[in-house]
């Protein structure tokens, strides 16, 4: 069977999505095949896989899996991305909403850009203390659907994400369902820096949008960013959050940044096979 698909980027993470709404999927174990889809050099490739699914209270529900065949709640870059495929195949108008494993999420999309109404972060932790590898680091911590921890650094250009990402991710205070790390640098009030190693993708991406999001709150809770804060990831492709603060909560946060369409294609029975079945 020949599986149509859209290949997908939203600010430098990739995305295979696929509608499946009619059950093309039934019977698949998931989480297994998510993975040989995932993989680069072997099948399509991708940081993440979205199933367009029905819903009967928004105009699709999706399902989100990481690269490793994890579900996760939420994905900002996944949920641009989504959003404007429903729009383009004709799923829904440029104003849409989806359902998500957090709840109902609203968007718009404007030509390649779509502006994401994100649900309100809960779990806001600033400045505590985590020990890695016998030292303290001070971190913040934020649920923006899906958790993150934010660390500020000086040197963000050289910071070694590839060994303190792991050790935050998998740290014994964030288990057992682990925690995305995020390693900023504040340049002004309305500038954020940022590098980010995601759980699922389990390696540093070129962009996380929840992460960004995290970032902006975090910063404008130490006092130190107000909306609307301009994040820039290290794929190059910028993000913009818009958010109100009433004193130490948020609320009308908003993820805005590009959604692009990289092909359209039919994914072969040999793209999700493994090695010995090949």
């Amino acid at each position: 069977m020949k599986i149509p698909f859209y290949k997908m980027s939203g600010s430098g993470n990739d995305f295979v999505i696929i509608d499946n709404r009619k059950g093309i999927l039934e019977g698949v174990e998931l989480p297994q095949w998510v993975q040989k889809v995932c993989r680069r050099g072997l099948s399509v490739g991708a940081d993440g896989l979205i199933l367009v699914q029905n819903s009967p209270k928004a105009d699709f529900q999706w399902r989100f899996f990481n690269a490793d065949g994890g579900e996760a709640e939420m994905c900002g870059n996944g949920g641009r991305c989504v959003a404007r495929f429903a729009y383009l195949t004709g799923i829904s108008g440029r104003s849409l909403s989806f359902d998500t494993l957090c709840g109902v999420i609203e968007a718009e999309v404007v030509g390649e850009r779509v502006k994401l109404k994100m649900g309100n972060p809960s779990d806001v932790r600033l400045n505590y203390p985590i020990s890695i590898d016998s030292n303290e680091c001070i971190v913040s911590s934020i649920n923006t659907g899906v958790p993150h921890v934010v660390q500020m650094v000086e040197d963000l250009e050289h910071y070694d994400v590839s060994k303190a990402g792991p050790a935050i991710r998998y740290h014994p205070s964030y288990q057992p369902n682990g925690t995305n790390a995020n390693f900023i640098k504040v340049r002004d009030e309305h500038t954020i820096h940022i590098r980010t190693y995601e759980r699922g993708v389990e390696d540093e991406t070129l962009a996380c949008g929840t992460g960004a999001v995290a970032s902006a709150l975090i910063g404008a809770s130490k006092g130190l960013a107000s909306s609307p804060v301009t994040v820039h990831p290290k794929g190059g492709e910028v993000m913009t959050i818009h958010f109100q603060e009433k004193g130490s909560s948020f609320t009308d946060v908003f993820l805005e940044g590009d959604a692009r369409v990289v092909y359209v294609g039919e994914m072969w029975e040999e793209a999700y096979m493994s090695n010995e079945e090949n």
